[in-house]
């Protein structure tokens, strides 16, 4: 037996015989396939269709099922296990941790208001903006000020105010803004934010909210054709001043919320939900890969990325 052990050494040695170093050994990971569905958010629709697209390029046998209704629809579908992942653009509340609700943010965004380009008083509208308890007036208030009153004048220039009519976190964050719940909101309703977008480029006195990437065009990254970003006149001076003065591009607007120029709300987290910690390999990798790798497509979809330290928080909530 000696002998024999000796004689494979040396051939060993020689580079005759090859014997393999079990610590080098490289574990294959498993192949990642099978389906996703998630639902919800239409502020969140856009950045996770990006994220499945890439998430595909790495897993082309991995498929998604993904529809936007509302962050209502999505944390509906998550809780009674209709959808993977639900889509949610609001705080979650705790009656809904309650019934098992699970979630991490992902990224970042914000509601901002929006009028018709073709407003009459547009040029004074954007030189004066509107102020937070303003807001308040044109949304709250049975009767609704003048244009010409919200800018400090007389005159009969009516406000025609519109609000969405599903359950969503665009108007649950909007109402916030002011205090109030999406409930309090008075207005016309509009289904999802590219009908309510569509409301108020259709009506020269309209005034409506959107989801920053449904109030700007995906190529142009300028307002949508038709519409005006109100400016929020946030010291309550009377004018916007330079450093109000965000809401050009999509891009301006991003790096004012990631600087805290704009306030939170409007600007908010938005998560994706499961019913309990998700336990299928495929959704915990791929949330896993969007606070990793997916991160980088942030700034280019039009979000906000997370802090560090909420990345570090999300990914430990996922677990292994």
């Amino acid at each position: 037996m000696k002998r024999a052990i000796t004689i494979l050494t040396a051939l060993a040695l020689l580079g005759l015989v090859f014997i393999p170093a079990l610590s080098a050994q490289k574990t294959v990971a498993p192949k990642l396939q099978g389906t996703i569905t998630i639902s919800g958010a239409w502020a969140l629709y856009p950045m996770v269709m990006k994220w499945s697209e890439e998430f595909r390029k790495l897993h082309p046998d991995v498929r998604f099922d993904i529809s936007a209704g509302g962050a209502g629809k999505g944390i509906a579908d998550a809780l009674s296990d209709m959808v993977d992942i639900g889509m949610v653009s609001r705080e979650i509340y705790p009656a809904e941790v309650q019934k098992g609700a699970w979630f991490v943010p992902v990224t970042k965004d914000a509601v901002i208001p929006v009028i018709n380009q073709a407003n009459p008083l547009l040029k004074e509208i954007m030189k004066k903006g509107v102020k937070k308890s303003d807001f308040a007036r044109i949304w709250l208030q049975e009767e609704t000020p003048t244009w010409n009153a919200l800018l400090g004048g007389t005159g009969s220039v009516q406000v025609n105010v519109y609000t969405r009519s599903d359950s969503c976190g665009a108007a649950e964050t909007w109402a916030a803004f002011m205090g109030k719940k999406q409930e309090d909101l008075l207005g016309i309703g509009v289904f999802g934010d590219p009908g309510l977008n569509e409301a108020v480029r259709k009506d020269a006195l309209g005034i409506g909210f959107n989801n920053i990437n449904y109030a700007y065009d995906a190529t142009s990254l300028k307002p949508m054709a038709g519409t005006a970003i109100l400016p929020i006149d946030l010291n309550g001076n009377g004018k916007i001043d330079a450093d109000e003065s965000f809401y050009g591009n999509r891009d301006a607007i991003t790096r004012a919320i990631a600087g805290d120029k704009y306030p939170s709300p409007p600007a908010r987290d938005l998560y994706l939900v499961c019913k309990g910690q998700p336990k299928k390999p495929l959704v915990k990798a791929f949330l896993r890969w969007i606070l990793k790798e997916g991160q980088k497509f942030v700034p280019e979809a039009g979000y906000i990325g997370l802090a560090a330290g909420k990345v570090t928080q999300a990914l430990a909530r996922i677990g292994q």
